[in-house]
């Protein structure tokens, strides 16, 4: 190891501690504190316009108001830039307000329009389409980026591997298609320890930090990791809109990246072999799954160190899925991914519900996230639910005899 540039694994356990043998305590200390004593007044003010006007806390500056700046949360900020390649780390209640804070950044200075690359999660693409925050939106395949560009275009948005199908974006062909334009990549599936598209160009990096960097299903929150230009203009949405990541959470969320290596590529163990069996399974039409097509773009390896622990599966009909998910004993029927228990859901009816026809994932598709448990007893829990699924229309028809 190089002292100078260690490796992931050693970052995502080291990244954000800096401060902790000065403090003298071994691990990161909860500071709940909602408001901090200001030396006088004028210090005060200077200290409140450095920090709700996008700068960093100085050395020795009160904090003012857990709005403007915690401690724990500036930790976690500081470790997931570190592992992500970028600059500044902001972090967020929530992934949806995370992207909403950038697209209020966009809309205020002057450049509201949004080139938008689908699949997108759910959330996201509603936002976008509902024009809420005042934005306009093109949507986009990734080939057709340059051609939706505008004068007043702000941001490109990509998700890769994108929300619930798994398909994949080159993202250094959609960033030399943006040309100027900043491109936003979403990169909760894949996780830095998988991909850092910011070494590919991108602008802004997204997080729903709910997901696999937390890990345990126990946090809600979001991040973006960009340049300290961008954070400049993004951390004074935050302090506006009071969007701010508790500190038990930026708590929570920075132990998490600690295991998030391990977990992520044990996760994505446990997901091949899945796709393995689904796809050998006569109940299951088609399996969605990086690289298990062949990988005909490349990118496996290339773009991303590995396919991720999330897979999805079409069954051919909404009442096939339905049962399915319903049938279900081990794995969990909910929302969410990425922590250490599997969970399955049905996209069309609930995370992209409120998504157009036209973008709506199909009706027989389920989507996995592969947690940590053993693969063979993933299998025989899928197995008993996608035999009771065959079963159940027969046992319908003969309970209305």
């Amino acid at each position: 190891m190089n002292p100078q540039h260690p490796e992931l694994d050693t970052r995502a356990v080291h990244a954000g501690r800096a401060d902790l043998t000065a403090l003298g305590v071994h691990v990161p200390p909860i500071d709940l504190s909602s408001t901090y004593p200001l030396p006088d007044v004028e210090s005060g003010g200077e200290a409140y316009d450095q920090m709700a006007g996008g700068g960093r806390r100085l050395e020795g500056q009160s904090a003012v108001y857990q709005r403007l700046w915690s401690p724990g949360v500036a930790r976690f900020e500081e470790a997931l830039a570190e592992l992500e390649g970028g600059e500044a780390g902001i972090a967020f209640a929530s992934g949806m307000a995370t992207l909403s804070a950038v697209l209020l950044a966009c809309v205020g200075a002057g450049t509201p329009h949004v080139v938008a690359v689908r699949p997108l999660y759910g959330g996201s693409d509603h936002l976008l389409a509902t024009g809420l925050l005042g934005t306009r939106v093109t949507w986009a395949d990734a080939g057709g980026v340059a051609a939706a560009i505008e004068p007043d275009t702000g941001l490109v948005v990509v998700e890769t591997p994108a929300n619930p199908t798994l398909d994949l974006v080159d993202l250094q062909d959609v960033v030399a298609a943006a040309g100027d334009v900043p491109v936003l990549v979403d990169n909760t599936f894949a996780t830095p320890v998988l991909q850092r598209p910011l070494e590919l160009g991108a602008t802004l990096v997204l997080h729903s930090v709910t997901k696999f960097l937390a890990g345990h299903g126990d946090v809600l929150a979001g991040a973006v990791v960009t340049s300290e230009a961008w954070a400049q203009r993004i951390r004074p949405v935050r302090a506006v809109t009071g969007a701010v990541l508790h500190p038990l959470s930026a708590y929570l969320a920075h132990r998490g990246l600690q295991t998030l290596p391990l977990r992520v590529r044990a996760q994505q163990e446990g997901a091949q072999v899945l796709v393995r069996w689904l796809r050998g399974h006569p109940g299951v039409e088609q399996v969605f799954y990086p690289g298990s097509d062949g990988d005909p773009t490349r990118l496996i390896g290339r773009q991303m160190a590995g396919p991720g622990a999330v897979l999805a599966f079409d069954l051919g009909s909404y009442e096939a899925a339905a049962a399915v998910a319903g049938s279900c004993q081990l794995i969990t029927h909910a929302v969410s991914l990425g922590g250490v228990d599997s969970l399955v859901q049905h996209p069309a009816a609930l995370t992209h519900r409120p998504v157009a026809d036209e973008a709506k994932p199909g009706a027989g598709i389920l989507r996995l996230s592969v947690g940590l448990e053993a693969p063979e007893d993933l299998i025989a829990d899928l197995d008993q639910a996608l035999l009771e699924a065959r079963l159940a229309p027969r046992e319908m028809e003969t309970a209305s005899r």
